[in-house]
């Protein structure tokens, strides 16, 4: 647009109503997000840019479309942007991506969420998987120092499912009489003394299981400390570390620089954070646990819209 134009257009501003000054800021607020996400994209692209299709890092510049800046690949002869190959592709309306991302900043319901980027409540829900589908596997890798280790269970729920395979529970949140085990999902909960975080949704709650999941994550000169769990205390055996027990069970909290309210604290946060969903299914329990890794970790300030859209992309 000329600067004449231009000029002449906020001239006319005055002429407009109240209804239609709204219509316009609500208007070039969208295009303000868009922007606004549009330039995170394609900053979080930059380093380390390579074809998505065969890694190559001969590329060109091929124009644009949609907003994000298109290359091509020499090697293979492939376009591609910044978003290809990750779970936000082909994802639309990205003037709304901010107001996504801040409501999960904030852990909204999808009530919530729908009302507010005045989307379906199905489209909200489908957003919110797509933009936990990579937090859901960031988590510590390893654990250093002092590792705080507890296992933690989840009611199965077959939230969304049409058909069952045991009786309903009838609104109630307590598991069956008779068939405590399996109405139970075990998760491992690990976490050192600076924060790191890890968590692990086990098949069953054996040794075997859990030394799997410890195996990769505790540094070896780390010392484990947990609850008295036999299991835990099974598995740190067999993996050669360190091990120190607190019998929470006979009213031991605290055994010199042993103990593990860390971890106990971590899961109060989350079953305390998890209930204003009024259960959550178990087939995406793992998004649910990754969602508040990003939520634990944001710092006083809370977890800004721009980190989550990074994470979203995997980065």
């Amino acid at each position: 647009m000329r600067q004449q134009q231009m000029t002449r257009l906020i001239h006319s501003l005055p002429q407009l109503t109240h209804h239609q000054c709204q219509q316009l800021a609500s208007c070039l607020q969208a295009l303000m997000d868009r922007s606004q996400a549009s330039a995170l994209i394609e900053a979080h692209a930059i380093d380390g840019r390579a074809c998505p299709h065969c890694a190559s890092s001969w590329l060109v510049k091929n124009g644009s479309a949609n907003g994000l800046q298109r290359f091509k690949c020499r090697q293979c002869k492939r376009t591609f942007n910044a978003l290809t190959g990750t779970p936000l592709a082909r994802l639309h309306l990205r003037d709304k991506w901010m107001g996504q991302a801040q409501a999960l900043g904030e852990g909204l319901s999808l009530n919530q969420t729908a009302q507010r980027l005045g989307v379906a409540q199905s489209t909200a829900f489908r957003w919110r998987h797509r933009f936990l589908a990579c937090p859901k596997n960031m988590q510590a890798r390893q654990l250093l120092g002092i590792a705080e280790a507890d296992e933690s269970y989840f009611l199965v729920s077959c939230k969304g499912h049409r058909g069952l395979l045991r009786r309903p529970r009838r609104r109630g949140g307590r598991a069956l009489a008779g068939c405590k085990g399996s109405e139970y999902t075990p998760v491992l909960m690990a976490r050192d003394r600076a924060g790191a975080t890890a968590n692990f949704i086990l098949q069953t709650n054996q040794a075997v299981s859990v030394q799997a999941a410890l195996k990769p994550l505790l540094a070896p000169d780390a010392i484990l400390c947990t609850d008295g769990s036999v299991t835990l205390a099974s598995a740190a055996r067999a993996l050669g570390v360190q091990h120190q027990a607190v019998n929470v069970s006979k009213g031991q909290r605290v055994k010199g620089p042993w103990h593990v309210q860390n971890v106990n604290a971590y899961v109060s946060r989350l079953r305390g954070w998890l209930q204003r969903f009024k259960g959550i299914a178990t087939k995406y329990l793992d998004s649910y646990l990754g969602w508040f890794r990003l939520l634990d970790r944001s710092g006083p300030k809370g977890l800004q819209p721009a980190l989550v859209l990074a994470a979203a992309m995997g980065n």
